[in-house]
């Protein structure tokens, strides 16, 4: 990953907007010598989040599994029946 300091950001922000675009690789910024924030297309950051989705939907089913919260494939069919109508 590229590295770039604040300073560059504020003189050459249109290019490295394009570079990200173009690249698809995120540049971190720093400032005094510390990350600041991570510049990144708008493609990734939004398939970054739905994979993000997809593991909390997952962290609390588990969570749901192991507190006991399930049902029977019956009991789930009966509840799923009111939303598919």
């Amino acid at each position: 990953m590229r590295t770039e300091l604040v300073t560059a950001l504020k003189r050459k922000a249109t290019r490295l907007l394009a570079d990200v675009e173009r690249t698809r690789r995120p540049i971190a910024i720093t400032q005094h010598g510390l990350p600041s924030a991570y510049l990144v297309d708008v493609e990734s950051w939004e398939a970054l989040q739905r994979r993000l989705a997809l593991f909390e939907g997952i962290a609390r089913g588990e969570r749901a599994y192991e507190e006991g919260r399930v049902l029977t494939h019956a009991q789930a069919q009966k509840k799923m029946s009111r939303w598919l109508k």
